[in-house]
């Protein structure tokens, strides 16, 4: 028997290695890392479009009743700060976080960010005309998802895929900030709800309840009863 029969039945770590390296579909369509982009213009122009269908009908946003009401409040008062600050922060916060530990969270960066925040700013700014027409909706929100698929893949070859780069640049520690801070803001999503609607409101609080009875963060409770109380308490639009 040779080396390298030795080698290939013992399973030698250099064997071992290559066997782990290799990845089933890799070179593929789907883990190309151009179609990145593709994916997140996609999801970017469904909710940018689900936007535009709330402000035109009142109905079809894609950010949770929370949010949505930021962007109701701005629209009813023409004061869009509150929206635009918060969707455009979880926007730039997601937009550093995914490169860094691998994981885009379509929620804050595109629900909320692509679906509250730049509307809020654009309306902010008297840009209406992607929000007022659907075939213009569309192709806006595929332009701002690609861009920020091109701007996070930027930024993962300038830090963790950089020639020696091993540091997710406390990414993951921002991570962590986020969901223990989270359950703080469960009163805030009860407030934003009542505002909303009294239903929604009363739902929200019911929610919240229900979770601090389980010993389940109030966050959580406050949105599903939002939620749930939303879809038989519709919020009328005008």
């Amino acid at each position: 028997m040779t080396t390298d029969d030795v080698s290939t039945a013992t399973g030698s770590p250099a064997s071992a290695g290559k066997a782990r390296a290799k990845v089933p579909g890799e070179g593929s369509f789907w883990l190309s890392e151009w179609v990145f982009p593709l994916f997140v213009a996609a999801l970017a122009a469904g909710i940018f479009a689900g936007t535009h269908l709330y402000y035109v009908y009142r109905t079809g946003t894609f950010s949770d009743v929370a949010v949505t009401a930021m962007l109701k409040a701005g629209m009813d008062s023409g004061s869009y700060g509150a929206a635009a600050a918060f969707g455009a922060g979880f926007l730039f916060a997601r937009v550093i976080e995914g490169p860094m530990v691998g994981i885009l969270d379509i929620g804050g960066s595109l629900q909320t960010g692509v679906g509250i925040g730049i509307p809020a700013m654009l309306l902010a700014a008297g840009v209406t005309a992607p929000l007022e027409h659907f075939w213009l909706a569309v192709p806006t929100g595929a332009v701002l998802g690609a861009l920020i698929g091109a701007l996070i893949l930027a930024i993962r070859r300038a830090t963790v895929n950089s020639a020696g780069g091993t540091s997710t640049f406390g990414a993951d520690v921002m991570m962590g900030a986020g969901n223990s801070a989270g359950r703080y803001l469960g009163p805030l999503v009860i407030i934003a709800a009542a505002t909303a609607s009294l239903p929604v409101g009363l739902g929200s609080t019911l929610g919240a309840a229900l979770f601090y009875w389980w010993k389940k963060p109030l966050t959580g409770g406050a949105i599903l009863g939002a939620m749930l109380f939303g879809l038989f308490f519709p919020i009328a639009g005008k």
